[in-house]
């Protein structure tokens, strides 16, 4: 029996794969149910540093989610159909950003089974619960634009056939989908960033220009690691198939788009040095002498913008596989990278409740339980687009641009008749 069950077995790359994101599956696993029975305890988050390592999980996730509603925004909105292809497989990565995010929070909460209050007891002067209430509502719109892609699930097709026709039909409105999330989506990006900025008590983040860092980066990295998982899949499985011209055309795009995000950061440093000011001048100190300096110089500035921009803006080595894939991954690390400094220097940096006391500093580094919950977040993400790439195949762009021509064909022939 144990020989035909080996015989029957074989060790494939895709296995191994599905084991190691399982292990880590079921340690994170582990760790969520010891925070839900033991609390915030447990962990390393206290009242001057609530906000660690799931918190970035969470901004990182839907930051680099955010190339669904850019790439459906144009090719619904603005009619650039020949980008539809990487619009699709921006909407499941989307889905599985938005997903990330929700994770994180229901770990980061503490009182997950709370989470509805939101929905009911409205405070609609709190930028948080707005945040709250557009990835509630953007999700449902993500479910909805993703519905035509599990609705390819050959399982589904063959056991329900006329659910599998009615998710296939959401297709028809995709427009009024794209301009919906186009607009919720680009309310709670920027309003992310406006939550940060309207907290006196941290100066390292009161300032306005957050929201505007926050899109950026959003539309930046989404793209970027939209593009990425689309290169990558192809090499790995025939079951992707991408149309190089136009990952190329889009990777140009973001090199252009680099330029801009690279101002914005540089000069949102660099404003604050033009005067000492209590809390921001040692927050910009903790990023760029301290703690974070590295991560800030050479994750963000150096790796994030400054290579693949210019990886990406010159043709030969943006024509180049490898060297575009590089830069394209470079751009998706330094957008993490800017979230989590971000989100930490102003942590760090605890001001006086009394005038005249020194300013003092937090430290944190995140437990165990929180690198085993966050890590399988993660590893949730990673497998979700495999399986996505495997079974609905997300990835190939050959089958979208037939059924675009297929559909331009049936058009056509219906306004003839």
């Amino acid at each position: 029996m144990f020989k035909n069950l080996r015989e029957k077995l074989v060790i494939t790359p895709w296995l191994i794969w599905l084991a190691v994101m399982g292990i880590i599956l079921l340690a994170g696993a582990v760790a969520g149910i010891l925070v839900f029975w033991k609390g915030l305890v447990i962990t390393n988050l206290t009242d001057l540093v609530p906000w660690g390592l799931w918190i970035a999980i969470d901004l990182s996730s839907i930051a680099l989610g955010a190339g669904a509603f850019s790439l459906c925004a144009g090719v619904y909105l603005f009619g650039l159909k020949r980008y539809q292809p990487i619009a699709r497989t921006a909407t499941f990565v989307g889905l599985i950003g938005y997903t990330m995010a929700t994770l994180a929070l229901i770990l980061d909460i503490g009182k997950p089974e709370r989470f509805w209050h939101s929905m009911v007891y409205w405070n609609t002067h709190s930028l948080l619960w707005e945040v709250t209430m557009c990835v509630i509502l953007y999700l449902t719109v993500l479910l909805l634009e993703t519905m035509p892609i599990i609705a390819n699930l050959e399982w589904l097709r063959k056991r329900f056939p006329k659910i599998a026709s009615l998710m296939s039909g959401v297709h028809h409105y995709a427009p009024i989908l794209a301009i919906i999330g186009l607009g919720l989506s680009s309310l709670h990006q920027s309003s992310l960033g406006a939550m940060y900025g309207v907290i006196k008590a941290r100066p390292f983040w009161f300032k306005p220009e957050m929201s505007v860092l926050f899109m950026f980066s959003a539309i930046v990295g989404g793209i970027s690691i939209t593009l990425f998982a689309s290169m990558v899949s192809a090499r790995l499985t025939n079951k992707a198939k991408v149309n190089d011209a136009l990952i190329e055309r889009v990777a140009q795009f973001v090199g252009y788009l680099l330029i801009g995000y690279f101002y914005f950061r540089a000069w949102d440093a660099l404003a604050t040095t033009y005067t000492y000011d209590p809390g921001r001048s040692e927050g910009l100190h903790v990023m760029t002498k301290g703690p974070l300096a590295f991560n800030f110089w050479i994750g963000e500035m150096l790796l994030g913008m400054i290579i693949p921009m210019i990886l990406l803006l010159y043709k030969q080595t943006r024509m180049n596989p490898f060297w575009r894939m590089l830069a394209l991954f470079l751009v998706a690390a330094g957008v993490v990278a800017f979230r989590w400094d971000t989100n930490i220097a102003g942590l760090m940096v605890v001001m006086p409740f009394v005038p005249g006391q020194a300013i003092t500093y937090a430290n944190y580094v995140p437990s165990l339980i929180e690198i085993l919950a966050g890590s399988a977040i993660i590893a949730y993400g990673l497998t979700a687009f495999s399986l996505g790439v495997k079974y609905l195949r997300v990835v190939d762009h050959s089958r979208v641009e037939a059924e675009h021509e297929r559909g331009k064909v049936e058009t056509t022939e219906t306004v003839t008749a």
